[in-house]
């Protein structure tokens, strides 16, 4: 059976109470049970994991060659600072979705750039807590096991 993880970066954890104008009012429980519930319908696993730390995040991009088909990855801040994160999904070469709740360009200027882009399938922004189902399914399709 396919699985795939959603990996969630710093202050993610804050859902649902952090700048609900920007980030909308679904925790992150909320957003994790929607990815597993999609999943399933789906015919599919989802694992979540969140993190405020760059090198567990690291690490569990490293944990995730074998075990996963495929990463959605919501890097928050760490999408405009890391190179560790860009070199552990070079490195692994799982495909891997970038991913944000906001529209980072329609933002401040420094959240316009991304070190995740270059080594991403793909990129979702600017959706709310939908893009992570969308997400999913893009995945799914690039994997060519949509359903």
């Amino acid at each position: 059976m396919t699985s795939l993880l959603i990996l969630n970066g710093p202050n993610l954890n804050l859902l649902g109470t952090r700048e609900p104008e920007i980030y909308g009012a679904a925790t992150l429980a909320d957003v994790e049970a929607a990815c597993v519930a999609h999943g399933t319908a789906e015919g599919i696993t989802v694992a979540c994991i969140q993190s405020n730390h760059e090198g567990a995040l690291v690490d569990a991009i490293h944990a995730a060659k074998g075990a996963h088909a495929g990463i959605i990855l919501n890097a928050g801040a760490y999408t405009h600072t890391s190179i560790a994160l860009h070199d552990a999904i070079a490195g692994t070469q799982i495909p891997t979705i970038e991913l944000h709740l906001s529209n980072v360009h329609a933002r401040e200027e420094f959240r316009h750039h991304s070190y995740i882009a270059r080594v991403a399938v793909g990129v979702i922004c600017g959706f709310g807590a939908a893009g992570y189902t969308l997400a999913i399914d893009a995945m799914l399709a690039h994997l060519g096991e949509a359903s």
